[in-house]
């Protein structure tokens, strides 16, 4: 690829990381997949020779290309991988923070995340506050106290979806001298550029829609500050952060077919969401594309698109029996969690959302129900979803 033309996603996704396949006996598409711990070095000298790889931890030509890749994806100069998305969370989190620090987290975070602060940041003398899902970036930028290192944000909300000034938060941050960091996993970091937004650490689950087939975990995090690189390195060679090869590869496979999965996704899920939104057992409808949600101006003005994951509430009285009586009906959407794979999948959120929200409670007409919306013909799902409200009224 001539590398002063200008070309689209798709394309520089398709083919990031040549190089690491010209230099293979055979040249292929894709890079070896090299299974080593042992690095054999040419000469003694370079057993401690700085910026040599000397041990497979370091990460090999798979490793190599997929964070060649995520650092085009991100528009980032620095990209560490880990085992899974909540690694990247936490792995992240622990390479900027210390004793005595504070982070302000969103309410609406990924629950895995919540639990890290309460049970494992907060033993090592990191105090942790949240802030409503929906702030202004006047609320949360008035919670910073002299602790304060660090806000975490996820828009659009995990499970509920609401959506937040990033941007706004991310300049109010730098200018008190706080960081931030987002986790980018709805985005996928095609749809949303944190970094783009002033963002010092953007961070996703490789697991979802990078991978995109419901088979691998991993996760990532990325920047351009020199500085917040250097510690994310340190913390993952301190604490033995690696990614196996084939991970690597097939977090690579699922970046190369990103733009056109995810657009799939996208289309997809709004039209499911589009046919909910006149259905009588639907009180509402919580997916920041549509025009009524209240999240709709900040997503129209800063995302590019939208991916297969939201959530709808039923109306009263529907209560658990209904929810369950729901889901069951259903065939072609599975039951359980994760998303970002090509298949469908359905998920009762009460208990999370209810159990979570500290900031502010939770409030709902019924009970609230997630979707992840697949590749699968839209009229086929919604004919499930059908089935499951006909087992409502039974």
């Amino acid at each position: 690829m001539t590398k002063d033309v200008p070309v689209g996603d798709s394309t520089r996704l398709i083919h990031t990381a040549a190089e690491e396949s010209a230099r293979l006996p055979a040249r292929s598409v894709g890079p070896a997949i090299q299974r080593g711990s042992t690095v054999l070095m040419d000469r003694a000298a370079d057993l401690y020779a700085h910026g040599k790889i000397t041990y497979g931890r370091d990460g090999l030509a798979a490793h190599h290309a997929l964070i060649a890749g995520l650092k085009d994806l991100e528009h980032a100069e620095h990209v560490e991988l880990y085992g899974s998305g909540l690694g990247a969370v936490t792995g992240a989190m622990l390479s900027v923070l210390k004793t005595g620090d504070e982070v302000l987290v969103v309410d609406g975070a990924y629950k895995p995340t919540r639990r890290f602060c309460d049970n494992f940041l907060k033993n090592y003398g990191v105090s942790v506050r949240y802030f409503p899902s929906d702030a202004s970036p006047d609320e949360v930028l008035a919670l910073i106290t002299e602790r304060t290192r660090l806000i975490a944000l996820e828009s659009p909300a995990s499970l509920s979806f609401e959506m937040m000034d990033v941007g706004a938060v991310a300049a109010g941050a730098r200018e008190r001298g706080v960081l931030t960091l987002m986790d980018n996993t709805w985005a996928a970091g095609l749809y949303f550029r944190p970094l783009d937004h002033g963002v010092d650490l953007s961070v996703q689950a490789l697991t979802k829609y990078v991978g995109g087939h419901a088979d691998v975990f991993l996760g990532s995090a990325a920047t351009r500050n020199p500085v917040i690189a250097r510690k994310l390195a340190q913390a993952s060679l301190n604490l033995g952060h690696s990614v196996g090869p084939e991970e690597a590869y097939l977090a690579l496979r699922g970046l190369r077919t990103l733009p056109a999965r995810l657009a799939a996704h996208g289309a997809n899920g709004l039209a499911v969401a589009k046919w909910l939104m006149g259905r009588p057992e639907v009180a509402r409808v919580r997916h920041p594309a549509l025009p009524h949600d209240p999240g709709h101006a900040l997503w129209k003005r800063d995302f590019s698109g939208a991916c297969g994951l939201f959530a709808f509430e039923l109306a009263p009285p529907a209560g658990l029996a209904e929810t369950l009586a729901f889901l069951d009906a259903l065939t072609l959407f599975g039951l359980g969690f994760s998303w970002g794979g090509y298949e469908s999948l359905a998920l009762y959120c009460d208990p999370q959302v209810k159990e979570a929200r500290t900031a502010r409670p939770w409030t709902a007409a019924g009970p609230l129900i997630r979707l992840h919306v697949g590749l699968e013909d839209p009229a086929d799902l919604i004919a499930d979803l059908e089935a499951g409200f006909a087992a409502i009224k039974r």
